[in-house]
């Protein structure tokens, strides 16, 4: 359990440093699209290569984020239904969304994408649009990104079967959220502190 413990805190390690580096592809495209307009307004000149190249950042920062976005439990979910269920069920429904869901559609998208890509790079395939770019670029974020996907799945997988054998934290919670025990202990130190910082009978104000 430990060398599959260790392989999914690389595994989120990995997806961290990707998804915390896909922002500039975004800011990319932003600046891309303010050159682009202001060179149209001016200049009235335009180029499909800066059309394309905008949307080629965009689908790389989409796919390639998608494992991060796994990690930081921030794919729409049906939390409103879930969260009523006892732990024990919840983490029987996550797991079976990894196993049977996620990661067939992960390995079909796979099967079919990389050979084309792969067919895209070898043909040195251009768009069909008037200075457009090459297409393998843009392709290859489909097979990046669905990997990443993949093993970010994975990842979550041997989360859930630590916790269930208490060999680990629990899964279904955000990172960034606090589970009910820790949010009762942050409001009752909050209530002590505030009762320690009220003044008492023998600490009122003179007048």
């Amino acid at each position: 359990m430990q060398a599959l413990l260790s392989l999914s805190r690389a595994i989120d390690r990995l997806n961290m440093f990707i998804g915390k580096y896909a922002i500039w592809l975004i800011f990319g495209a932003t600046v891309i699209s303010a050159v682009n307009a202001v060179i149209r307004k001016i200049f009235n000149y335009s180029s499909n290569g800066f059309l394309e190249v905008q949307w080629y950042l965009f689908a790389w920062s989409f796919l390639i984020a998608a494992g991060y976005t796994l990690l930081k439990r921030e794919h729409v979910r049906i939390d409103v239904l879930n969260s009523h269920f006892p732990k024990k069920v919840q983490l029987a429904i996550e797991m079976f969304g990894l196993v049977f869901f996620l990661t067939p559609v992960c390995l079909m998208v796979l099967y079919y994408v990389t050979p084309l890509t792969l067919q895209m790079y070898q043909s040195g395939e251009m768009s069909n649009n008037p200075g457009g770019l090459i297409r393998w670029p843009v392709w290859l974020a489909l097979p990046l990104g669905f990997t990443l996907l993949l093993l970010q799945g994975w990842s979550e997988l041997i989360k859930c079967i630590a916790f269930a054998l208490g060999k680990g934290p629990d899964p279904t919670i955000k990172p960034d959220e606090k589970s009910d025990e820790q949010e009762l202990i942050e409001a009752l130190r909050q209530e002590s502190a505030a009762k320690a910082a009220k003044p008492g009978p023998s600490q009122a104000p003179a007048h």
